[in-house]
């Protein structure tokens, strides 16, 4: 390499270190999550899938109700599809999709470690009569991005708890 490459390689290596980047690390998750429970109405949804895959990921166990440490209750991941416009033709122009997940926390005491949360994502949708097709599919895209979103924000919501204790 030449003096010049020399010169960005180090720069780049400086300016990273100094602007305080650093790679993401193991989520630190509240200790009692350990050995959890989930709880939710449906545990092969995209949601549950991911919340699963990113917990087992920082090192959380999911145990039978006996076993458990803690559990994490989901009573509700709603995805609601709403019409935002209508267009002259009376057709449908743009949706609104939203998706609500509330979710909690509890101890084998039975004390909240996290009490009731509520999180909320929505994505707006044009509609194309010409493209029908697409727009199903675009859909499907934007729930799997809301289950994806939420999943990592639920995760980020129970790392906060797990930083203060």
């Amino acid at each position: 390499m030449n003096l010049r490459a020399w010169f960005l390689l180090l720069f780049l290596s400086l300016f990273l270190s100094g602007c305080g980047f650093k790679m993401r690390g193991k989520a630190q998750l509240p200790p009692e999550m350990s050995h959890t429970r989930l709880i939710i109405d449906d545990e092969y949804s995209i949601f549950a899938r991911r919340v699963q895959a990113l917990l087992e990921q920082a090192g959380v166990e999911f145990v039978s109700t006996e076993k458990a440490t803690a559990r994490l209750e989901i009573p509700q991941s709603k995805v609601v599809t709403e019409v935002l416009t209508i267009g002259d033709n009376a057709r449908v122009r743009e949706y609104r999709i939203s998706h609500t997940v509330k979710f909690r926390v509890v101890g084998k005491d039975g004390k909240d470690i996290i009490p009731l949360q509520t999180i909320r994502q929505t994505r707006e949708i044009s509609f194309d009569e010409q493209q029908i097709l697409s727009v199903s599919r675009e859909q499907e895209y934007v729930k799997q991005d809301l289950a994806n979103t939420l999943s990592r924000l639920l995760v980020s919501r129970l790392e906060v708890v797990g930083s203060q204790s």
